[in-house]
C-alpha cells in the first residue's frame, strides 16, 4: 500500500544533454542494464529507456523512419512555421475579402 508521501506527483526534472550522454553511455558502452543505471543515477527507468533508444536511432542503428534527434527538431521548427504562415493566410485572405467589399 502506498502513503501519501509516495502518491505524491514527482517535481519534473531537466537534465543536461551531458547527464543523457553520460547516462546513455554507461547502459551502451559499459554494458550495465537500464534498470541499474537509473536506480544509481535515481531516474525513471523509462526516461533512461527513451535516451538509449534516441541515442541509437541518433547513430543510424535505430529501426528504419526513425528520426534522428536533429530531424525531430527540424520537423517541429517546420510545424511552427507551417501554422504561423497558415494564420497569416488566413489574415490575408479576411483583408482581401473585407477589400473587396469596400470597393463594391
Amino acid at each position: 500500500m502506498e502513503t501519501a508521501e509516495q502518491r505524491k506527483k514527482r517535481q519534473r526534472r531537466n537534465f543536461t544533454d551531458e547527464f543523457k550522454a553520460g547516462a546513455v553511455r554507461l547502459v551502451v558502452k559499459e554494458g550495465k542494464s537500464i534498470a541499474e543505471v537509473s536506480r544509481d543515477l535515481e531516474l525513471v527507468p523509462s526516461a533512461l529507456g527513451k535516451w538509449v533508444k534516441q541515442a541509437k536511432v541518433d547513430r543510424g542503428d535505430g529501426p528504419p523512419g526513425a528520426l534522428t534527434t536533429e530531424e525531430r527538431e527540424e520537423l517541429g521548427r517546420l510545424r511552427k512555421q507551417v501554422r504561423k504562415l497558415e494564420i497569416e493566410r488566413e489574415i490575408l485572405k479576411k483583408a482581401a475579402a473585407f477589400f473587396a467589399k469596400e470597393s463594391e
